[in-house]
């Protein structure tokens, strides 16, 4: 093969993150257009079944690529070429099994999942149309997984616009047209019409699978120089004696990749039983209706849509240093891996806080803008997960170091102890009418603030490379401060100015709030020195912004 060019992990996340932002465009013209066509109602249908995909899809590829990630790249640091090659190889046999149960299980028992599991019955036609996707998913983060251990992220970059263009424009059109085929007032149309929207996951996951395939026949078909640790002279691609047995591969996978699995998997689990869980209390406790609870869980989703919002940033983060933190340390490079742990997280702050903060204070005309006509809590609940996004950054990193350096076992017990929290602060406050739905963000809230706690005292305890926290936030904390200000500001003086513009009024002045809060941001952390001139040369262009920005 001629062996793809490792990117630093900088250059790594970059490309991702540009894929990141590609795909939050397309999202955007699927989940905020199908929340309106589906209504509050509909849209609880849709994400009921989507969580319990994640709960498969999370078993099934959040682990397994982690541990198929550092396996190559351990590999490729000593110079092993077959052992790559065979790495994959089994991986892709394993994940292919695994993917072909877990969409049988959704095949089969669709309408068992979702009445009894998730108590919304009507979710049980887009639970069937999941299936298929999950089997693909589980094929092609195999091939991710080997991309990702070399270094390389741009397969996974295209890989992932294209699954999510396809997903996009097939889902709307499917769910258009089955709305359209059933008659006004048809109790079958939106169960219909979500797991039409749902089936184009599918869709877009063939695709996605196709491109990987093709790209690996092209780019690593020859083993072959160069690699990073060279060529090891005891890893002959003739001789199958002197690379790892296929058993002890899978045993491998299985040990790193089954700790980081069920950890996320717990997280998967708590969206399903927080679907189960507010559907139970705001009806059983609170005493509302079955429409009335499906439409504040609705609109609750609705919320959760934009909350995702950071993590999706900081995750293309995540998978960089992995390969990157675990080469570094099998090659017994202590200080590149506390350095690639510390810049990491410098730069999820940078990103992280001032996110969270925007859509804190700009959540009402967020709401508002996206979401017409949704029920008004939309609003208070993203002020609440707001807050709780820059949590959930802060988590997905500790973990991604934590992984990295062989301490998977940690982050379950942190997951693990989260989610008990999450369900114990639901139970209770969902089931009061006052408070209704919004004991969900307020549990999703102390869920990450404990798991981010534990998390670093993990790594102050059992990793040599301590993150200084001061270095870390003071510079994000005090810009984004100054930001939150700003907007809050701009948006009440153009408000009151734009009032008879109606929604072009709001649009606008949430724009323009938009606007000057990142500028202000940008100019603060530039003083403030959130990020500094060396933090940009880990970016693909980035030497030369520091120098027009002036930056130290």
């Amino acid at each position: 093969m001629s062996k793809t060019k490792g990117q630093n992990y900088m250059h790594g996340a970059a490309i991702l993150t540009v894929g990141v932002i590609i795909m939050k465009i397309l999202g955007f013209f699927y989940k905020i257009p199908l929340g309106n066509i589906l209504g509050d109602e509909g849209y609880s249908m849709f994400m009921g079944a989507y969580s319990i995909y994640y709960i498969f899809f999370t078993l099934a590829t959040a682990g397994l690529p982690v541990a198929l990630s550092r396996l190559v790249a351990e590999a490729d640091a000593n110079g092993r070429a077959k052992q790559e090659e065979k790495t994959f190889r089994v991986a892709l046999v394993t994940f292919t099994v695994i993917g072909t149960v877990f969409a049988l299980i959704m095949f089969c028992f669709p309408h068992w999942l979702a009445a009894v599991y998730l108590e919304n019955p009507d979710a049980g036609p887009s639970v069937r149309a999941m299936a298929p996707a999950i089997l693909l998913v589980c094929i092609v983060s195999a091939y991710r997984g080997y991309c990702q251990g070399n270094g390389n992220m741009l397969p996974t970059t295209v890989d992932e616009v294209l699954e999510v263009f396809f997903k996009v424009i097939s889902g709307l059109v499917i769910a258009v047209l089955v709305l359209r085929s059933f008659r006004p007032g048809d109790p079958m149309a939106l169960p219909m019409g979500s797991a039409g929207a749902i089936f184009g996951v599918s869709i877009g996951s063939a695709v996605s699978l196709a491109y990987m395939i093709v790209y690996k026949r092209r780019h690593y078909s020859v083993l072959s120089a160069p690699y990073t640790g060279g060529i090891d002279p005891n890893d002959i691609p003739d001789d199958n004696d002197l690379v790892d047995p296929a058993m002890k591969i899978v045993r491998d996978i299985l040990s790193i990749g089954i700790p980081i699995a069920t950890g996320a998997c717990i997280m998967a689990l708590l969206n399903s039983v927080d679907s189960k869980l507010c559907m139970n209390r705001l009806q059983g406790a609170a005493h509302f209706t079955y429409r009335e609870a499906k439409v504040l869980y609705g609109v609750y989703g609705k919320a959760q849509t934009l909350f995702n919002l950071p993590a999706a940033f900081i995750t293309p983060l995540t998978i960089s240093i992995v390969p990157a933190i675990s080469g570094a340390l099998a090659k017994g490079d202590r200080d590149t891996a506390a350095a690639v742990s510390e810049d990491s997280m410098r730069i999820s702050a940078f990103l992280a806080i001032p996110m969270g903060v925007g859509l804190s204070v700009l959540a009402r005309p967020i709401m508002n803008v996206l979401y017409p006509g949704s029920h008004p809590a939309g609003a208070g609940l993203l002020q609440i997960m707001g807050v709780a996004s820059f949590f959930v950054c802060l988590v997905l990193m500790e973990n991604a170091i934590l992984q990295a350096s062989g301490r998977e076992k940690l982050t379950m017990l942190t997951l693990i102890t989260g989610g008990l929290i999450k369900i114990a602060v639901n139970w209770f406050l969902v089931a009061r009418r006052d408070i209704n739905i919004y004991g969900a963000p307020v549990g999703t809230l102390c869920s990450y603030v404990t798991m981010a706690a534990l998390d670093y005292v993990f790594m102050c305890r059992t990793l040599d490379h301590r993150p200084r926290l001061w270095r870390i936030f003071s510079g994000s904390v005090a810009a984004s401060a100054l930001m939150g200000l700003t907007a809050w500001s701009v948006y009440g003086l153009c408000h009151r100015a734009l009032m008879p513009l109606h929604r072009l009024g709001n649009l606008l002045a949430m724009g323009a709030a938009i606007f000057a809060a990142v500028i202000v941001y940008l100019a603060a952390a530039i003083v403030l020195r959130a990020v500094t001139k060396e933090d940009m040369k880990l970016i693909p262009g980035g030497e030369k912004i520091a120098r027009l920005l002036r930056m130290r």
